[in-house]
């Protein structure tokens, strides 16, 4: 009987997105000079991004992902097959929140070495995010360490819950404001406009929803 799938990424290198980016566009009959106009990203940028020669951030793949109507966690779940069984390592693949592998952000210039002023580093310096689901699933599972953008907004279809494992948050949804501490969650129902940032270094975070794609009951 086979065991489940063990991850064999390494937390240096991104999850591979390129082929799913370039199945999303091509699917849209987008070229890359149409998508690079509607994400604000150089062409040259993304046709390395869908050749794998280029990791993008979490901000460049949510640009990418909202001109190709869908979302950042489908394009990383695009990097992965299908599994029924999986395990996940601790030093698993991690995406950049803003500054991407390849030295620089193209959305916000971001220069090598984790360049920008200390409000663009923001709490705890370049924030990373690790899928902690792979492949397309009915979970989506997110784990936010450091610096998160608090500048944008989501709304899901489905019901999403939010852990503070270490650190503070400052989170607003539908309207209101919470401050939340290690072991504290948010529940957020479908359809709800929430928004979140750390206040302090170090913090982590998991975020665990339904898939947006997954049909509604």
């Amino acid at each position: 009987m086979g065991g489940p799938t063990d991850g064999g990424q390494g937390g240096t290198e991104a999850p591979r997105v390129g082929a799913g980016v370039r199945r999303r566009r091509r699917a849209r009959e987008l070229t890359l000079a149409e998508l690079a106009r509607r994400t604000g990203l150089s062409a040259p940028f993304l046709s390395q991004v869908e050749n794998d020669r280029a990791r993008p951030s979490m901000r460049s793949l949510q640009l990418i992902a909202d001109a190709l109507d869908t979302t950042a966690v489908r394009l990383l779940a695009a990097a992965d097959g299908p599994r029924t069984v999986d395990v996940v390592r601790a030093d698993s693949a991690a995406v950049p929140e803003g500054g991407d592998e390849a030295g620089h952000d193209e959305g916000n210039g971001v220069a090598a070495g984790g360049g920008g002023s200390s409000d663009e580093r923001g709490a705890g310096g370049q924030g990373r995010v690790r899928p902690l689901v792979r492949g397309r699933q009915q979970l989506h599972a997110l784990e936010f360490t450091g610096r998160h953008d608090w500048q944008r907004e989501f709304r899901h279809p489905h019901d999403e819950l939010m852990y503070v494992v270490e650190g503070a948050v400052e989170a607003e949804a539908a309207g209101e404001s919470y401050e939340l501490g290690p072991g504290d969650t948010l529940y957020c129902s479908g359809g709800v406009t929430h928004r979140w940032r750390a206040l302090t270094s170090g913090t982590r975070v998991l975020l665990v929803g339904v898939a947006d794609d997954f049909p509604p009951r």
